[in-house]
């Protein structure tokens, strides 16, 4: 798998700089007055969350249900009027919940009674090429008025999925209530990672392909305003924490936080929520008596996680050449 990811990797980075390497020269035979030019800008929008908590067969409700917010800076160097490069920093956070996506749907009894949930926040390193379907002129001045946009890239994430505690939990070390208190999941194996026999903990940094579509919006000569949106696949099943099936019982030590965060069937009280499900806990359950005691916790071995970014963007374009005033 490592293999496939760095080839992948790999095959995208050459992609991508041969790409624009092309292109310019392309684009210098035909029109050698080309001025490249840079820009740098940040953006803010929506975050959405798919992967075992938010299935990718339900991607309207994923994208809307739970939407969170995302913030970014970048920069973007233009090589000809259709191509450009950009690296870029996003901070984005993610979130799903079992009881808030299946409340209202009786078809996902096992889900609902999984009653899983997690936060994520992403920072996200990314390299992307960028295609404009209607050309700039030539130099930053000349800028299309309007420019759709495409992109394809790489990205490095790095991440930590965190859930509450149990309602009414005490800590077993300390007699303190931890009652909803926000934690974080890698370090407890919640499927057995580390444990003799299970796989080790997953990485909290991971790669992913950013790919999307844009339209950038020429306000002046020196702003432009964007609004974009991509999706991001990872290259990990984890930003979930829930990738495979339950521990056997025994695998995790007894009373442990790490027991109480691996399996929530039991709780009558939706921990991110706080509120009751009782009520259609027992519903469920008397229309499917093994959702209590199905061994599926995540999916294993379909698609991984994703999460698709939104932003509007505002730009400045860096001016070509810095003229200074005359000495007398």
């Amino acid at each position: 798998m490592k293999r496939i990811h760095a080839l992948t990797s790999g095959v995208l980075s050459a992609l991508l700089v041969g790409t624009v390497a092309g292109e310019s020269i392309a684009q210098r035979r035909q029109n050698t007055q080309f001025a490249p030019f840079s820009e740098v800008g940040g953006g803010i929008g929506t975050s959405s969350y798919y992967g075992d908590l938010a299935g990718y067969r339900y991607a309207p409700k994923s994208t809307f249900i739970l939407l969170r917010w995302n913030a970014g800076l970048h920069y973007t160097r233009h090589f000809t009027p259709r191509v450009a490069a950009r690296v870029g920093f996003t901070w984005a956070r993610i979130t799903g919940d079992d009881y808030t996506f299946n409340k209202n749907n009786s078809g996902n009894t096992i889900q609902y009674v999984r009653n899983l949930h997690f936060r994520n926040d992403l920072k996200e390193f990314s390299l992307t090429g960028m295609y404009k379907f209607r050309p700039d002129g030539r130099n930053s001045n000349q800028r299309a008025q309007f420019s759709p946009y495409a992109f394809l890239g790489i990205a490095l994430v790095a991440h930590s999925p965190e859930a509450r505690t149990p309602e009414g939990y005490i800590d077993v070390t300390t007699q303190d209530d931890f009652s909803r208190e926000w934690v974080k999941l890698q370090p407890l194996g919640t499927e057995g990672q580390g444990q003799p026999g299970y796989a080790k903990p997953y990485s909290l940094v991971t790669m992913a392909i950013p790919v999307g579509v844009g339209v950038r919006y020429k306000y002046n000569d020196d702003f432009t305003i964007a609004f974009e949106a991509g999706y991001r696949y990872a290259f990990s099943d984890y930003l979930d924490d829930v990738g495979g099936p339950y521990a056997a019982a025994g695998v995790l030590p007894a009373g442990s936080l790490a027991e109480a965060m691996a399996d929530r069937r039991p709780e009558l009280i939706a921990a991110r929520k706080g509120k009751d499900r009782e009520p259609q806990l027992s519903d469920y359950l008397a229309r499917d008596n093994g959702a209590a005691t199905s061994p599926i916790r995540g999916a294993k071995g379909v698609l991984s996680d994703g999460y698709l970014i939104t932003q509007i963007q505002f730009i400045y374009t860096i001016p070509g050449k810095i003229k200074c005033p005359p000495i007398r």
